[in-house]
């Protein structure tokens, strides 16, 4: 095998020549390596060290202590901040999320050996070229993930390493060797105890990889641990000629349809959630989920807030599930409509979740045919710069006082006028509302 040389950044290189110039042995280790043998330039770069915390802060003048207790500082150099990380071996982890202890080493490979996936334990040094002692180089050219040691043993540390490997297939597309994956399965359920963040953060990025319809059909059963209102979905067959898939399937489909956005990606991965609690079969046994998408909106509302997720995201994504069998429309007022009650955000997202949903039912083609016709009538109206909110109302309630209304029926008439607007029926003018609010209000004093 030829020995890889890895371009290293000029500060990099500095770190590492200060720390052996003092009698230390430092290399690159981790994400960095694996991503330079692959082509892909790193994000960050992390160094492993024999030096102590206490000699790199004497070496280096600009040095955070992030993580002292684990053998970890931050040497900023050049303006660039570099995580260096002292060899260390760990104890146990009873919590299964940190270990209890922490005990520095002398040498590199021993420090890899605490890592959780061979192509994560390489190191590499500008002259001693690449540490490689689990086979790291070999596994990355083969596409293949393989636990560092024993498996179980790795997952029991930490098992949120067992969402890593999920993540990894997500991103690479890589296999996850056997053993590896026995041991994920015999390990999952601590899942549980894993702070809901980090399972938030893992989900994330799982969701919004280029092969995520991989990972979520090969590890489905690990997904549900953490998410385990997904289980119910899994074989559910349909019964249903809009749908030639059984739920789990339509949804990864969907999944893989829409853009890889968070927001989106979440929304298709709970819109059908609350089909196996709405599922009936009629006379012909023909499947149905009446009022399915409220109950998924508030499955939605359930697991974003177990999960902590953003308040922003959490709210845009139950919106999406809640909606996203409602139909914009095939008329101009329709979509006016649409368009004043989400706004076009809002809309323009429900085209992507509509048209997703068709692509993965694979069955009538018109209804996607029928989103384009939609899409352009959404352009069409935005590009008019259309009324449809009060703000953009071309009276407020100073005029509605001036015609004598006061208190909550001033509120009453401007969102009288903005319905006409938007069905039409009146001109976004001060003279024309003027006139429709006299006679709103006439009829309101007779009534």
């Amino acid at each position: 095998m030829t020995r890889p040389v890895i371009a290293l950044p000029h500060a990099v290189g500095v770190v590492i020549e200060t720390l052996e110039r003092a009698g230390h042995t430092a290399w690159v280790v981790g994400g960095c390596v694996r991503d330079s043998l692959c082509g892909v330039t790193p994000h960050d770069w992390d160094l492993t060290t024999s030096a102590r915390p206490d000699a790199m802060q004497k070496l280096f003048p600009k040095v955070r202590l992030t993580g002292v207790q684990h053998g970890t500082v931050t040497v900023i150099q050049d303006d660039m901040a570099l995580e260096v990380t002292t060899y260390r071996g760990e104890g146990a982890y009873t919590d299964g999320r940190r270990p209890d202890t922490v005990c520095f080493l002398s040498r590199v490979e021993e420090d890899l050996a605490r890592r959780d996936f061979t192509i994560n334990a390489m190191a590499y040094h500008p002259m001693r070229g690449l540490c490689d002692p689990f086979g790291g180089r070999e596994d990355l050219q083969a596409g293949l993930l393989r636990a560092v040691g024993d498996p179980d043993q790795r997952f029991t540390e930490d098992a949120l390493r067992i969402l890593r490997g999920v993540r990894f297939v997500a991103k690479t597309g890589f296999t996850i060797e056997p053993h590896t994956v026995y041991a994920m399965y015999r390990q999952m359920q601590r899942l549980v105890h894993i702070a809901s963040e980090r399972v938030f953060a893992e989900l994330c990025t799982i969701l919004t990889s280029r092969y995520t319809g991989r990972a979520l059909r090969q590890y489905r059963a690990v997904l549900a641990v953490v998410l385990p209102e997904l289980a119910p979905m899994f074989g559910l067959c349909q019964h249903n000629p809009h749908h030639c898939y059984d739920v789990w399937e339509h949804t990864v489909r969907t999944v893989e349809a829409i853009p890889a956005q968070p927001v989106l990606r979440w929304a298709m991965l709970l819109h059908d959630s609350g089909k196996p609690h709405t599922y009936t079969i009629d006379e012909a046994g023909v499947g149905h989920f009446y009022g399915h998408p409220k109950v998924s909106a508030e499955l939605a509302h359930q697991i974003l807030m177990r999960l902590h997720a953003p308040n922003a995201l959490r709210t845009q994504v139950e919106t999406l599930v809640e909606f996203h069998d409602h139909g914009i429309g095939q008329e101009e007022r329709q979509v006016r409509r649409a368009l004043a009650k989400h706004g076009e955000a809002v809309v323009r997202q429900l085209l992507a979740v509509k048209k997703a949903d068709y692509t993965g039912q694979n069955t009538f083609p018109v209804h996607l045919q029928e989103l384009q016709h939609t899409e352009r009538l959404v352009n069409g109206i935005c590009a008019q710069a259309p009324c449809l909110t009060l703000q953009t109302l071309a009276v407020d309630g100073y005029t509605m006082q001036e015609l004598g209304l006061s208190g909550v029926s001033i509120g009453e008439g401007l969102r009288w006028l903005l319905t006409q607007v938007v069905e039409g029926q009146v001109p976004n003018e001060p003279e024309a509302l003027r006139a429709c609010a006299s006679e709103w209000k006439e009829s309101r004093d007779e009534g």
